[in-house]
């Protein structure tokens, strides 16, 4: 095998996500409803015309007065997508799959066999000391939190999270929580039924067993006909589509898309350099540089070395390791995925 003098990193590594949810599907019904086998009706989408008012921001300077007053009173059209709950309805319902696999830091694809060994080589020293325990307590966390409902969790009067472990379609195990005791903003809620899913999860990402087939539930107390908020399509022309806001569906029912579930439940990095020293650091979605596009901002700079690339580089080439926290938030990055090799261009 190459020294690590001479070993330099594959311009062909990429890595399978270790954590897998499916689209995630809206339904309403009662909260009193939640513990029966009786099926819940399906949220729609459905398109509704307003007639709004000008509210955006205008350029002013060096305009017709006239006509800056004329472009404000015009009514604002427009066709949006909605979806509500029926009058009779109190809770929304939101169902996934989430599977989780083994082989973290195993390549789909390598062209270097030496950087595959010392890579293989690396990942399994993590795993033995500190392992997948502090990564899997913590997807396990936003599992019981609810952090997957994004918008559908503010306001709400009550979350309760189902989680059943499925085998040949049947639930050998499940856990119940209570979503909003758990934190958005830190990591420091324990429990029997957290300890043994993260358990569950830590088996899955160690490969100790062959994987690990979830089934996640929650049941969101918001009030009878409130809104839902599935996610929302990009549509780069908005002219072409008719509407100016288009909500995902899944046969005409409202639903979330898998990228959306997976960047909550992946909302883990709390190691990233904290501003100015202060402060308790934020969880945010672990990604190598650390981008959060909401804030338009990336946590994790490469002129400081606390991005992933430079992080694994040192760890792998250099035989630099990392402090823990930092090992934590590389091997998150194996779990997530993506393409991260080397470009052979200057």
């Amino acid at each position: 095998m190459a020294t690590t003098n001479t070993l330099k990193t594959a311009s062909v590594l990429a890595f399978e996500r270790k954590i897998d949810p499916s689209d995630a599907l809206f339904a309403a019904g009662t909260w009193a409803q939640r513990d029966t086998s009786q099926t819940w009706p399906a949220v729609e989408v459905r398109a509704k015309s307003v007639r709004g008012t000008i509210s955006n921001r205008l350029k002013t300077k060096d305009q017709d007065p006239a006509k800056l007053d004329a472009a404000i009173e015009n009514p604002n059209l427009q066709t949006v997508d909605v979806s509500m709950l029926p009058a009779d309805a109190d809770t929304l319902k939101v169902s996934f799959t989430l599977r989780v696999l083994g082989g973290t830091g195993t390549p789909s694809a390598c062209n270097s066999a030496d950087y595959q060994a010392k890579l293989l080589a690396t990942v399994q020293t993590y795993a033995k000391t500190p392992g997948f325990g502090e990564l899997a307590r913590r997807y396990a966390h936003n599992l019981a939190n609810g952090r997957f409902l994004w918008r559908n969790r503010l306001g709400a009067e009550q979350i309760e999270v189902q989680v059943a472990q499925l085998v040949e379609g049947q639930a050998v195990q499940r856990w119940t929580f209570d979503a909003l005791a758990h934190s958005l903003r830190d990591f420091e809620a324990n429990s029997t039924e957290l300890t043994q899913l993260a358990a569950l999860l830590e088996q899955g990402l160690s490969g100790s067993t062959k994987y690990v087939l979830l089934q996640v539930t929650a049941y969101v107390r918001v009030g009878a006909g409130q809104e839902a908020f599935p996610s929302q399509e990009l549509i780069l022309d908005k002219d072409k589509a008719g509407k100016s806001k288009t909500l995902y569906k899944v046969n005409e029912v409202a639903a979330m898309h898998s990228q959306k579930i997976g960047n909550a439940i992946r909302t883990i990095d709390t190691w990233y350099p904290a501003e100015d020293g202060l402060g308790q650091a934020i969880p945010i979605a672990v990604e190598p540089y650390g981008s959060v596009t909401s804030q338009g901002k990336a946590y994790r700079q490469p002129k400081v070395k606390m991005d992933f690339y430079s992080l694994l580089d040192a760890w792998v080439l250099k035989d630099q390791v990392p402090d823990v926290a930092q090992q934590h938030f590389v091997l998150a990055n194996l779990v997530r995925g993506g393409v991260f090799g080397e470009s052979g261009k200057d």
